[in-house]
């Protein structure tokens, strides 16, 4: 570990420039001695994307990347990708440096009390990796519940082509479709985060976004590293 604690944020697309400007705010807020580092492969996303699903060499892609951030002296990695949840798991066999998930803060805390949850996104991409999330956070709390998912299809398209307005409206009909079913929502990706106050209103259900539970998850786990480092350097034998 170095002096300085490092946190290396993963990115897989060069699109999301407002939420990852996001989750560097909420880093340099909460961390802001910290040394933030980005690893970028802004292909990614799109690949999963034109495969659909999270292909072994998408999976190897984000494996660069977190054995790159380590190199460089990372001392906790954060994942900035919600649809690349499955490669995550098997970079997190592979470096020795925790990772911890963007989304993972955020679906620990819905299935802490509701027992339906559903799963709003624009993607499909984000659909399964964040549904099994969401079961796998479940099952380590010992909580039995549902799950049901909801694609604003066609809501990305619009929101690229810059219809802002649109796309938000589209969110918000399909939050709504989905808060009949379930007991609280999640979003499943960063780029809707702005909208869970509105989307909260408007359904009276509870919303979970993920960019500042992901960077306060990212910093609890920096700091117990750091505290772990230094207590083990201060009890090493003479």
């Amino acid at each position: 570990m170095s002096t300085t604690p490092s946190i290396a944020v993963l990115h897989t697309s060069l699109l999301f420039i407002n939420p990852d400007s996001l989750i560097n705010e909420y880093l340099a807020e909460l961390a802001p001695d910290a040394k933030v580092l980005h690893f970028v492969d802004s292909d990614v996303l799109a690949a999963v994307v034109r495969d659909g699903e999270v292909s072994p060499a998408s999976t190897q892609r984000m494996v660069h990347l977190a054995q790159a951030a380590e190199s460089a002296g990372a001392d906790v990695i954060f994942s900035a990708c919600s649809s690349v949840g499955p490669a995550i798991d098997v970079a997190r066999r592979l470096v020795c440096a925790p990772i911890v998930k963007i989304d993972d803060a955020m679906t620990a805390s819905a299935v802490e009390t509701a027992d339906a949850v559903g799963v709003l996104a624009t993607v499909p991409t984000t659909l399964p990796p964040t549904r099994a999330l969401v079961e796998e956070k479940a099952r380590a709390a010992g909580r039995d519940i549902s799950v049901q998912e909801r694609l604003c299809e066609g809501a990305f398209s619009v929101l690229m082509s810059g219809d802002r307005d649109r796309h938000d409206a589209m969110v918000l009909e399909g939050a709504r479709a989905l808060a009949t079913e379930v007991d609280a929502i999640v979003l499943a990706q960063a780029s809707m985060a702005r909208l869970a106050p509105a989307i909260a209103e408007a359904v009276g259900k509870p919303v979970l976004s993920s960019p500042r539970s992901g960077a306060e998850d990212a910093v609890r786990v920096l700091h117990e590293r750091t505290a772990a480092l230094v207590h083990a350097t201060e009890i090493r034998p003479l």
